[in-house]
């Protein structure tokens, strides 16, 4: 038993050393992604957000592939369970709002 506490360090040691060249790489991404937009950003996203609208009026998400199809699915989840994440933040418990 004292053999196995005793290489419980170099094993920790070993395991930060690995994990540390994939963490880099999340932090990098995670810098860009998760960032808010910048200034110079939001005529894109107002210009996306018309896009939108006027393809969800004239029909034109029928036309989509399913692969397209299943991207977007994703991306809406993806939105709003981020919104349920910051609700549960937000309110600072998991269920229900303390009346």
């Amino acid at each position: 038993m004292a053999s196995a506490a005793g290489k419980i360090p170099s094993l920790i040691n070993s395991a930060i050393a690995q994990a540390r060249p994939q963490f880099n790489i999340f932090l990098k991404y995670a810098r860009v992604e998760l960032a808010p937009p910048k200034v110079s950003e939001i005529p894109q996203i107002k210009a996306g957000i018309g896009r939108l609208l006027s393809s969800a009026k004239t029909g034109a998400w029928k036309q989509l592939t399913v692969k397209q199809a299943t991207l977007n699915t994703l991306v809406g989840a993806e939105v709003l369970f981020w919104f349920y994440v910051g609700e549960c933040i937000g309110k600072r418990h998991i269920v229900g709002y303390d009346v």
